[in-house]
């Protein structure tokens, strides 16, 4: 036991101070008391400013301790020079809300952040500074992320939101998961880890800095885990002088268009969660607490609209049980023996061939013990200080006094709680339905033209989904029937032949380019090609973002006299986004600069075509969606909020929608004479749609 003796002297006199906030090996040190910290991720900007109060309280509730959030560059500077920080944008308002309820927070400023979030945080204007390469030892980004960084960390000084200066920010981030990419800037990317962690450590904050996923990162910075299950897979500090902290327990994943949820059992977070503390973890961050919704065109490639929702709060805010119930069990139990945790000499053996104990002692009669079984199959009878227990499978009991369990992380107390959903507003008359079908650009008429096919990021500059591609082409008929052949990076494809629809096409998550090819009918002579090529969210990972490119990339036309015409470097007129979004017609100003027709059967299941109507607020308090299950693919608008991108065409491998609810926040809302608006691209009919409610019983 001489080692264990040594290593609970080391972590004693080798803190790290910081102001209020220091560390030593064991955890970090608040107002010079060690702590064991619970943290849940909730974003402000996918939730609204009157859901942040109940959402804070029902963490708080839940046992944690601390908030933890990523700070958006993209939202707060979305033009150089230009700050944004009200309504979901407001961070000092979230949080001195956390503060308010007396809770810490944890700030991960990056600035590159990923969350599935569009360009991985980074504001579009970024990628044209000269010479610039994101995430890498490159003066010009240096310069921009250092500029980005001060601002918001003076920003958090100026309103005394540092514990060193009595607020609730015990710890910040810089960076995110960095190591993922460092091989691929070689000689670049180790100077960058070093200088990123000074710059921040220099910014002199007065609490920790921490890089997840970073075994380099230098002293006095803390390399953290992220993962499923950290006290599996982390190797730990990389120093005896720093703590082991998790910064991302992922409670479930983010879910693509096209893909299924991923369901996280309340029984595996609370065994990882039991394992990570077992092994000397004192910090456990669960991403996401709540999930929230990606608002707007906020999303990264092919996300959901819908964030998490599997988290213990869900996207609506919403106590899921039992994930919510358990873990807060969880945590009491932990927090019982806190003291002999933070204290005490640990050690551990083995209790059989996937058995173990972790045991902490600290004074005669101070004594905690975790009893794991890793056998996912069968249980086990262990003995442990010559008392037997039953262990079931993949399960950690916790024993507060090394006698007693009083939690184990397999036997889930709370039952699960469904959402039920109650329909409010039918939209099934067609006289309530107005619409308007967007227009075809004419070559003429753009403004941009080159003789190639431009890529789609470079010429949208993100301020719009969507590209017009306009060219023509003189067609000499033929006994074989023509075929346009599309290659492209962009991730829908719409097809138009002399202002007629052919088609469509969609690449998924997993591709980076797919293929359009349908048969056309040309007319002899000129024919206009208008191809319309779709973002859904820009992306959010990967070594050089900056290089990144969207858009179509080969245009051929088959079956021509000359068996096969290339019009790559035919003469392409181009066309940043759709009229309705320029005249902003989802709002109740813009939505009166157009001719609106009545909606029928006929003017249904079309593309490019807007509809709108409007709607009072169900009464009370329950979360309201929108059922989308009749439509396409799009955007829906309230009262000229945007609640994000919907694909309901996009199926699973199991033939259903991978969303068809899309949240309404009641902060969106009047009581009456809401205005809805969508945006429909490829057809759908909107008279059974259906504004709903959705609660839960039972919590």
């Amino acid at each position: 036991m001489v080692w264990v003796f040594f290593w609970v002297l080391l972590v004693v006199i080798s803190g790290v101070h910081g102001g209020n906030v220091t560390y030593d090996g064991r955890s970090l040190i608040i107002d010079g008391g060690r702590k064991i910290l619970f943290s849940g991720s909730i974003h402000y900007t996918r939730s609204t400013p009157e859901m942040w109060p109940s959402l804070i309280a029902k963490a708080k509730q839940g046992g944690l301790d601390v908030i933890q959030t990523y700070v958006f560059w993209n939202v707060h500077e979305p033009v150089q020079g230009e700050y944004n920080f009200r309504g979901r944008y407001d961070l000092v308002g979230f949080l001195k809300e956390i503060e308010a309820q007396g809770m810490y927070a944890c700030l991960r400023i990056g600035p590159f952040i990923e969350s599935e979030w569009s360009y991985g945080g980074f504001p579009i204007w970024l990628r044209d500074i000269p010479g610039i390469v994101f995430r890498s030892d490159n003066e010009p980004f240096k310069i921009y992320m250092q500029k980005f960084t001060t601002m918001i960390v003076n920003f958090m000084k100026a309103e005394s939101l540092y514990a060193s200066q009595g607020g609730p920010i015990i710890l910040s981030q810089i960076e995110n998961e960095y190591k993922n990419v460092e091989p691929a800037f070689h000689s670049k990317g180790p100077p960058y880890v070093r200088w990123a962690a000074n710059m921040a450590v220099g910014q002199q904050t007065g609490v920790p800095w921490v890089m997840c996923k970073q075994d380099d990162a230098p002293d006095p910075v803390i390399n953290t885990c992220n993962g499923l299950n950290c006290g599996e897979t982390f190797a730990g500090p990389n120093s005896r002088t720093k703590p082991s902290l998790w910064t991302e327990n992922w409670t479930s994943q983010y879910q693509v268009y096209g893909g299924e949820p991923y369901l996280r059992s309340a029984e595996d977070i609370a065994f990882s969660v039991a394992l990570f503390v077992a092994k000397n973890g004192s910090f456990v961050n669960y991403y996401m607490y709540h999930g929230g919704t990606n608002f707007g065109r906020s999303a990264s490639s092919y996300v959901t609209t819908s964030y998490y929702d599997q988290a213990p709060l869900d996207e609506y805010g919403m106590i899921r049980q039992p994930k919510w119930g358990h873990l807060k069990e969880l945590h009491a139990a932990i927090k019982l023996g806190s003291e002999t945790l933070l204290w005490g000499a640990p050690s551990n053996f083995s209790l059989g061939q996937l058995q173990e104990a972790h045991v902490f002692r600290r004074q005669p009669g101070e004594c905690v013990a975790f009893l794991s079984n890793s056998d996912s199959r069968n249980s086990a009878t262990v003995t442990f200080l010559n008392l037997s227990y039953e262990l079931p499978p993949r399960s950690i009991s916790i024993l507060p006094d090394c006698k007693s369990v009083i939690f184990n992380t397999a036997k889930v107390s709370r039952k699960y709680t469904p959402r039920s959903m109650m329909s409010r507003q039918m939209f099934n008359l067609s006289e309530r339905w107005l619409n308007f079908m967007d227009g075809i650009p004419k070559f003429g008429k753009t403004t941009i033209k080159a003789n190639t096919l431009l890529d789609q990021i470079n010429i949208t500059k993100d301020v719009s989904d969507y590209l017009w591609y306009i060219s023509s082409y003189n067609h000499t008929p033929t006994d074989v029937q023509p075929i346009l052949h599309v290659e492209t990076r962009a991730h829908v494809i719409l097809a138009f032949i002399n202002n007629k629809f052919v088609g469509s096409a969609h690449g998924s998550h997993g591709l980076p380019s797919f293929t359009f090819e349908s048969p056309i009918s040309l007319n002899a002579g000129e024919n206009n090609i208008s191809l319309l090529s779709v973002s859904v969210g820009l992306p959010d990972s990967g070594a050089y973002l900056e290089r990144r490119v969207l858009g179509l990339r080969e245009v051929t036309i088959q079956g021509t006299t000359h068996g096969s015409q290339d019009l790559t470097h035919y003469s392409w007129g181009y066309q940043v986004g759709l009229l309705g979004e320029e005249l902003q017609i989802y709002t109740d100003q813009g939505s009166r600069l157009v001719e609106w027709k009545s909606t029928d059967a006929g003017s249904t299941h079309q593309p490019l075509m807007w509809y709108k109507t409007t709607f009072d607020a169900p009464l009370g308090d329950d979360p309201v969606t929108l059922n989308l299950g009749s439509m396409g693919k799009g955007e829906a608008w309230i009262n000229g909020h945007s609640i994000g991108r919907y694909w309901v065409s996009f199926h699973t491998a199991k033939g259903t929608p991978s969303q068809t609810l899309y949240h309404v926040p009641r902060y969106f809302l009047a009581p009456s004479g809401n205005l809805l608006v969508l945006f429909e691209e490829i057809g759908g009919d909107p008279r059974q749609i259906s504004l709903d409610t959705i609660s839960t019983t039972g919590v």
